[in-house]
């Protein structure tokens, strides 16, 4: 499993962050779904290729819902952050499925069986650019016009996260509101300003960001993510004083380290103490400047990159 799949996967699975989708976007914010009606269901299921062979396909995330025992529904979720022209065909495979375990469900011991139940899918999309490619198998195949009056359509529900409205984000009650607005700034704005909403799952929050946009910004070392646990949560700004504050302590580590060199090499008369606090100064100007210009990648590379730092501190002399 890909890295983008478990951090998708792993915010997406909590009960209050999926039934919060589903809400927002099936019912426009209302509270239809509860959290505690919903339930996890398998996501791997087979079929046989032409050779014969038995494979498996796996969906992101599904979950029942749930009214005491009785199953109103399968909610599937699928995470796309390219454009698959084969969408229609991959849920149509996904739903066929669930809905061929139901023909295998075992009566109970009164001979009764279970309400068959719908399946739903959402595709959600997190590109910046609008999906222009099939929604529904018709798209995807070719139809001859004497069997179009006996064709059955399947059609698909594709969401595009960057592109929803402002009010329809404000919907959103979970960590997921976080995500839908990091995305809807990117595309309108190329910049992120941060809320003020706390985040109730940190750590699965920010690794989603940090893959799904390959924004290293979100990378909170593991002493932050104790502290943030230890609190009780964190907003968005706390989180990127906290990965700002990191940010210029390695820095400044790296200073020291550049102004040995700097010192060693240049033969300065006062030694490696001017040096260090030279290299130290010229960091944490560095630094700064690139935050004003909005270079925050800069600054994430630079952390882990001892060559691009000293290339960026060339351009700065």
């Amino acid at each position: 499993m890909g890295e983008k799949d478990i951090a998708e996967k792993s915010l997406e699975a909590y009960n209050d962050v999926f039934s919060d989708i589903v809400n927002v976007l099936l019912f426009g914010g209302r509270s239809v779904v509860q959290e505690d009606d919903l339930t996890d269901a398998p996501v791997p299921s087979q079929y046989k290729a032409d050779s014969g062979k038995l494979h498996e396909q796996v969906r992101d995330v599904a979950k029942y819902w749930m009214n005491d025992r009785v199953r109103l529904c399968l909610y599937g979720l699928e995470n796309q952050t390219a454009i698959d022209t084969d969408i229609p065909l991959r849920v149509m495979g996904y739903d066929g499925a669930a809905y061929r375990s139901q023909l295998l469900d075992k009566p109970s011991k009164d001979g009764e069986r279970n309400p068959r139940y719908p399946v739903v899918t959402l595709v959600l999309y997190f590109g910046m650019g609008r999906w222009n490619r099939p929604k529904s198998l018709s798209e995807c195949v070719e139809i001859p016009r004497e069997l179009e009056k006996w064709f059955s359509d399947y059609k698909v529900n594709v969401f595009e996260i960057a592109w929803l409205s402002p009010e329809t984000v404000a919907k959103f009650k979970s960590d997921f509101r976080i995500v839908a607005d990091y995305f809807v700034q990117l595309r309108t704005n190329k910049d992120y300003k941060p809320g003020n909403e706390v985040i109730r799952h940190v750590h699965e929050t920010l690794q989603l960001l940090s893959v799904l946009a390959n924004d290293r910004r979100f990378g909170l070392d593991m002493d932050a993510m104790t502290e943030v646990r230890e609190k009780g949560g964190a907003t968005m700004c706390e989180v990127l004083d906290r990965i700002e504050q990191r940010g210029i302590s390695i820095g400044e580590q790296r200073g020291i380290s550049i102004g040995e060199r700097m010192g060693e090499q240049r033969g300065i008369s006062i030694g490696k103490k001017e040096g260090i606090s030279i290299g130290q100064n010229r960091v944490v100007e560095l630094f700064s400047r690139l935050k004003e210009q909005g270079r925050m990648d800069d600054i994430s590379r630079a952390l882990s990159d001892r060559e691009y730092l000293e290339e960026l501190l060339g351009e700065s002399e």
